[in-house]
């Protein structure tokens, strides 16, 4: 029986934003589709970029000794987010964005390079005096 209720809102959903799309255009006009224009310019986009960037958003993950499923599903939230804006419609755009602004969507963009385990090193520079080529 639950596989019936999720049938029908998958069928529901393009008549439920073909209803918000009118619903919203009655309200600002022909501004809608310029919204609709530049959600799928940015759905396009954030599929591009994140399609090139989480391979090595991964690989820094693991280098860092993070769980690389966190990364994952920040790319797959990213991922979906993207589809979603591309897909006409103002309930999917407000999904899109719910789904960027969870908190983990982005900090995984942010981790900088791993640290190098040996607090003990210490950095500086190497000069060769003359009088040690001598000896």
């Amino acid at each position: 029986m639950r596989f019936g209720w999720i049938v029908l809102l998958l069928l529901s959903f393009p008549v439920l934003e073909a209803i918000g799309i009118f619903w919203v255009a009655r309200a600002i006009g022909n501004w809608v589709w310029l919204w609709l224009l530049l959600a799928a310019v940015a759905g396009v986009l954030l599929i591009r970029l994140e399609r090139a960037a989480w391979g090595p958003r991964l690989l820094f993950s693991v280098q860092a000794g993070a769980h690389p499923l966190a990364a994952l599903f920040a790319s797959g939230r990213i991922l979906l987010a993207g589809g979603l804006l591309v897909f006409p419609g103002f309930i999917s755009d407000i999904i899109a964005l719910v789904l960027l602004l969870i908190p983990g969507t982005w900090a995984a963009r942010k981790a900088g390079p791993p640290q190098p385990a040996n607090d003990d090193v210490l950095e500086g520079e190497f000069k060769r005096e003359p009088d040690d080529l001598l000896r």
